[in-house]
């Protein structure tokens, strides 16, 4: 297990490393790999890549993003030009569907609608964190597949072994219906989020219920 105190150093250095986030005005704190990050950031989409970046350091168990979003007073949006400006990146990407739309309330998002894969919910809900103006962003997104597979087991299972960043032998599956639910252990936050991404780009699945959890192997010194 990583000392807090060199997890918070590991996680500012990241940070740091990250032309998309302005570190300065970031503080970090952990506590037994859960890092909690605060401060203030200029856009959501800064708030967004600050966390990001915290996942990727080895020893991060979970990230509690408080970073507050403060604009500039010229980049203060009106909720139905916010709005406008929304529906127009969602329409402008062929990876998001039609059927997923988006209402503002001051300055949050928040985007409603089906859609029939997680990675077009995960597009949809980048554009509204990248579009100028935008707060937050509330994901009512539903996931409605037009067709389930017989084996969601089998399906992803496979999906583990042909990925050369994933050690699955840990991995347990359990399905009803769409809903999987995934547990085991998995030894980095990298290999908890390929995991569970392959399980929601299955085809059949409506939502994943995460059990999975991380233990790290200490570091030789």
């Amino acid at each position: 297990m990583i000392r807090d105190l060199d997890l918070i150093g590991l996680v500012a250095d990241e940070l740091f490393r990250d032309p998309k986030v302005h570190a300065e005005a970031i503080a970090v704190d952990a506590e037994d790999g859960k890092v909690t990050l605060r401060g203030t950031v200029g856009s959501l989409r800064e708030k967004y890549e600050a966390k990001k970046a915290a996942e990727r350091v080895r020893g991060v168990v979970s990230v509690d993003d408080k970073l507050q979003v403060h604009l500039m007073d010229d980049q203060k949006r009106e909720d139905a030009e916010l709005r406008a400006d929304v529906l127009q990146a969602l329409m402008l990407d062929v990876l998001v569907p039609d059927t997923i739309d988006a209402k503002v309330k001051h300055g949050v998002v928040t985007l409603t609608g089906e859609a029939g894969w997680q990675y077009q919910r995960d597009e949809a809900i980048l554009l509204a964190c990248s579009v100028a103006g935008a707060l937050d962003v509330i994901d009512e997104i539903e996931l409605k597949r037009p067709q389930r597979p017989d084996d969601l087991r089998d399906l992803i299972e496979r999906a583990w072994k042909r990925n050369p960043a994933l050690e699955a032998k840990d991995l347990h599956i359990s399905t009803s219906g769409g809903r999987v639910t995934i547990e085991g252990t998995v030894s980095s936050r990298a290999e908890h989020d390929e995991a569970i991404n392959a399980a929601r780009s299955a085809p059949g699945v409506t939502s994943v219920d995460d059990q999975l959890k991380v233990v790290f192997e200490p570091w030789e010194r």
